[in-house]
């Protein structure tokens, strides 16, 4: 493999140790977990702890615990060379990539779970998946000891859950939230866009159309129940094989909502063939139009 500006370590001790001597010179650190196959909204991130931090940890890591058994966890994308490259043209300082048994040894049997804020949605349609996410990311945190971590927005759910562990155990970081980076049609950046035919990438971009019309709708005062039921008509029209859901829910903690008494955010998960597609956008209460 060609030499990287990106320094790569795949042990806890070897990420520990690196840490360490940063801290000692006064350093502060971000970091940006993922899963790899990288793309543009990765880069985003790093560039953002890359502007709060003096140096930057990406992990790479496919987590097994978070794929329920009929996901795609074997053939999700793993590219290792080009990540680095990639990280390397970012400024990453340092990328961690642990094997699964350094992660989860011989005997793991410890999970971490975050309540209400993963109830419903994915946490429907993905029974474990947010036990599978709190807890690689609780021990990801704990291995690295950063000053901030970076999470993009399009996952919004799990961006949720992750500042909720964070409060509820009194971790020492702050959660930064990014915004969702998008092509130039709206279709939000994703590991999982390379599955998609030409015709369902064609379809694909509808998705975050359809949620902007519905949040307008929303926030000019039309009733969630029909404004949702209406999206999800759409989305399966524009040639969606189905849709798992898209639900009107509270900003800052995803309480439910009959009506728009609060910033809110619109969530939608619909499929093209296995490919699972997310995106969401922000709906601000009436007398503030949607962003």
């Amino acid at each position: 493999m060609a030499a990287f500006r990106t320094r790569v370590v795949r042990s806890i001790p070897a990420l520990r140790d690196t840490v360490a001597r940063w801290r000692r010179d006064g350093e502060t650190v971000g970091l940006v977990p993922t899963m790899g196959a990288l793309h543009e909204g990765h880069i985003e991130l790093v560039r953002r702890s890359g502007a709060h931090c003096d140096r930057t940890v990406v992990s790479i890591f496919v987590n097994p615990t978070q794929f329920n058994p009929d996901e795609d966890l074997d053939r999700y994308p793993r590219q290792e060379e080009d990540d680095l490259k990639a990280l390397s043209a970012a400024g990453a300082d340092l990328a961690f990539i642990p094997a699964a048994g350094d992660i989860y040894p011989e005997g793991f049997a410890t999970a971490v779970h975050v309540g209400r804020v993963t109830t419903g949605m994915e946490g429907t349609v993905r029974i474990g998946h947010f036990d599978g996410v709190a807890t690689v990311v609780c021990k990801l945190f704990m291995q690295t000891g950063p000053d901030k971590a970076f999470f993009g927005e399009k996952d919004y759910q799990q961006l949720i859950a992750v500042q909720r562990m964070v409060r509820d155990l009194d971790m020492p970081l702050t959660v930064v939230p990014v915004p969702t980076v998008r092509e130039a049609d709206g279709l939000a950046l994703s590991s999982r866009n390379a599955y998609l035919s030409p015709e369902q990438r064609r379809i694909a971009a509808t998705l975050n159309r359809i949620l902007r019309e519905t949040a307008r709708a929303i926030a000019g005062g039309r009733a969630i129940d029909a404004a949702t039921a209406a999206a999800r008509q759409a989305l399966l029209d524009a040639g969606f094989d189905a849709v798992d859901y898209v639900e009107c829910r509270a900003a800052a903690d995803l309480a439910a909502l009959e009506t728009l008494d609060r910033p809110a955010r619109l969530l939608a998960t619909a499929r093209l063939g296995p490919t699972r597609l997310l995106d969401n956008v922000p709906i601000d209460r009436p007398d503030r139009p949607a962003r």
